[in-house]
């Protein structure tokens, strides 16, 4: 069995899509980066520590762990803390490209104690020159809160985003092709 150590809507509604069946466990870890932390480096520990809190209660089964952090600047933005914080992220990414990194960390059972897989995916994302308007009332419509990068590129600030290059649904939230790559590796069915 499949195990989603996340409460994200858009990951679960990925995973359905991709006709991949699961069952979801979410889990609340502090999303924290350390000091020099890469970008890479920090979503790959918050996926693999994600699917580690999971896999400890059920070491039968196969755990999948993701995170997602933009980065831009070699900053990584994650959730908006509030509005505020929400118009800040969005004023640093309006008329830019940036970088939207997607972990995935696979984890299950074998002979001996287990196995761990993490790769990541990485999208460039190009945002139009934003206005303090259009930040204003997108922030105003709350979609930006509980997103990284204060945005979602499959909803509302679609409208902004004119150029992408790589896998657009990493920057949903998952890279559906290569988590499925990774469950054929590893003969999760």
């Amino acid at each position: 069995m499949l195990v989603l150590a996340s409460a994200s809507p858009r990951r679960q509604e990925l995973l359905r899509n991709a006709g991949i069946r699961f069952v979801v466990e979410a889990t609340s870890i502090p999303e924290v980066a350390r000091d020099g932390e890469l970008p890479q480096d920090f979503a790959e520990r918050m996926a693999r520590e994600k699917a580690e809190t999971v896999f400890r209660n059920r070491p039968k089964d196969f755990v999948l762990g993701a995170d997602t952090v933009v980065v831009i600047d070699n900053m990584i933005l994650g959730k908006p803390r509030d509005p505020a914080d929400a118009a800040r992220m969005l004023r640093l990414l309006s008329g830019r490209t940036h970088e939207v990194i997607t972990a995935v960390c696979l984890m299950g059972p074998s002979l001996k104690a287990g196995f761990q897989d993490t790769r990541s995916e990485t999208t460039s994302v190009t945002i139009s020159e934003l206005s303090d308007e259009d930040i204003r009332s997108y922030v105003a419509a709350g979609e930006p809160l509980d997103k990284a990068g204060a945005y979602g590129i499959q909803g509302m600030a679609s409208r902004w985003i004119p150029r992408i290059e790589g896998d657009y649904f990493n920057v949903v939230g998952l890279p559906v092709a290569l988590v499925l790559r990774m469950l054929q590796e590893h003969g999760v069915k």
